[in-house]
């Protein structure tokens, strides 16, 4: 059952208008924030106005226009794209007021700019996450792909110029591949909308063209969900500012990518026809293989954000080797991952940020005494890593806890393997930061980050330990009717 409704599309609506409202305000920076921070919590309400349809199985459609004959430019709020919509629509709230102070306290240039392409960048995030077919779906995907790339080369510099080219080869290859993927889909089965279970499996194609449609769309998702070794371009963007790599890994680009495996492996394909022909347990080691990379090469960074990139690569694969694993436990635990490492993941970098707008710090080597002279940013800091690390009592421990339940009750010994040795590395490649935040230099005078940079990061770390200590509340309830979706059986 399903309800008509314009809400869907009105949801669309902040991030829009407050693009053009941004630019028109460049020269007056107090109005142009804050329509970046009215935008944000109209788009957080009218998101959160589709949950209760998400919860009792009756989402809110929207079909206003059709993209091609017969695919319509349609917009669904059910449990899965309310689930990612609401956290990056929440998440970009904080995110701006965290901008604001950043890029002031920071002195950047091109503020408007920056602030315009935030706000496009999260119009075309909860369009993807509520597209109701694959064409919808690609075409949000694309405009995120343009809309981050300015973000991307900010700088202005020759590195940032490099970075964003390559950030351009990847993603728009991938789109590609998306493309194709799509175009083959329709001409396969004659339509491309998303059906709980999937139906692929009815289609009466060959392994061999199935394979073929898989690996198009493993390409179109891989990228930006940064599956090794379509992972590159990730650590080399983080030349970009740090609201940007915190956009980047927490609530926008690679979450596209993870969130688009969901879809096409439980709405596209179904988890019984990736079984049958082998694409689960190809994309499960992938995953696998993806989460112990990340986990190393993060072992070895000096540099405070690509230790932070490499984890997000590690992390970002526990969604998609829930997916493809299948049960209910592990889709429940993988959907809830999308949250858990948003939430998380953004603490860190806001961390990360708030030591470089105060003490100008990148690195690891130089944070000797840190945790002194930032106390309230530090803590911040290492309880966001011990809970995204998967100890209790953070809703990371709630996805991870998931996770290995159900691996272990398909019988995936190796991927509860590969689970608990990446809790084990994810605590190795924090403890550097930590020992010297603690345990070295003397310290000095308390000198935390502006009001604007410091508390959106306190904001978050503890919404992960709360959200840890209620069981992740409704969003558990989002992700277990997503899994059920996903096997078929809402």
């Amino acid at each position: 059952m399903e309800i008509e409704s314009a809400i869907p599309g009105w949801a669309l609506a902040p991030a829009a208008v407050a693009t053009g409202l941004i630019v028109a305000s460049g020269r007056r920076p107090a109005l142009r924030d804050a329509w970046s921070v009215l935008a944000a919590l109209a788009q957080t309400a009218l998101v959160l106005a589709l949950l209760p349809g998400a919860l009792d199985g009756t989402p809110l459609v929207w079909r206003p226009l059709d993209l091609a004959p017969g695919v319509p430019l349609s917009l669904r709020g059910d449990a899965l794209g309310v689930a990612f919509a609401a956290v990056a629509s929440a998440l970009w709230v904080l995110t701006t007021v965290y901008s604001v102070g950043y890029v002031r306290a920071a002195h950047e240039h091109a503020q408007t700019r920056y602030f315009a392409s935030f706000a496009l960048c999260l119009f075309a995030t909860v369009g993807l996450a509520l597209a109701e077919n694959l064409l919808t779906f690609f075409c949000f995907f694309e405009v995120l792909t343009v809309a981050a790339y300015p973000l991307v080369v900010h700088r202005g510099t020759p590195a940032a110029a490099r970075a964003g080219r390559i950030y351009l080869a990847y993603t728009l290859t991938g789109g590609t591949g998306l493309l194709a993927a799509v175009a083959g889909t329709y001409v396969l089965v004659g339509h491309v909308d998303f059906i709980p279970g999937g139906f692929l499996a009815g289609a009466g194609a060959s392994p061999a063209v199935l394979w073929a449609l898989f690996l198009a769309f493993a390409l179109g998702c891989g990228v930006k969900a940064a599956v090794v070794p379509l992972h590159t371009w990730l650590p080399i963007a983080m030349i970009a500012p740090t609201p940007v790599s915190a956009l980047l890994h927490a609530v926008a680009v690679v979450k596209a990518g993870v969130f688009g495996f969901v879809r096409i492996t439980g709405f596209v394909f179904g988890v019984d026809l990736l079984g049958d022909l082998g694409m689960g347990p190809a994309l499960a080691v992938a995953a696998g293989v993806t989460i112990l990379f990340g986990s190393l090469a993060a072992l070895g960074q000096d540099n405070l954000k690509r230790l932070l990139a490499f984890s997000t690569v590690s992390q970002l694969s526990y969604i998609v080797l829930g997916v493809a694993l299948g049960t209910l436990d592990a889709v429940t635990g993988g959907v809830l991952h999308i949250a858990s490492h948003a939430v998380l993941k953004i603490t860190l970098f806001f961390c990360a940020g708030a030591i470089y707008v105060t003490e100008h710090r990148e690195r690891v080597s130089e944070l000797d005494g840190i945790g002194r002279r930032m106390p309230l940013t530090m803590a911040a800091f290492v309880l966001a890593a011990v809970m995204l690390a998967g100890l209790p009592p953070g809703i990371a421990f709630t996805s991870k806890w998931r996770l290995l339940t159900g691996a272990a009750e398909g019988g995936a010994w190796l991927a509860v393997a590969v689970l608990l040795a990446s809790t084990v590395l994810s605590i190795a490649y924090f403890a550097p930061v930590v020992v010297r935040a603690y345990a070295r230099g003397d310290g000095g005078p308390v000198a935390e980050a502006p009001l604007t940079v410091l508390v959106p990061l306190l904001v978050t770390a503890a919404a992960g330990l709360v959200l840890g200590l209620v069981g992740a509340g409704p969003l558990l309830d989002l992700a277990q009717a997503t899994a059920a979706a996903v096997r078929g059986t809402p």
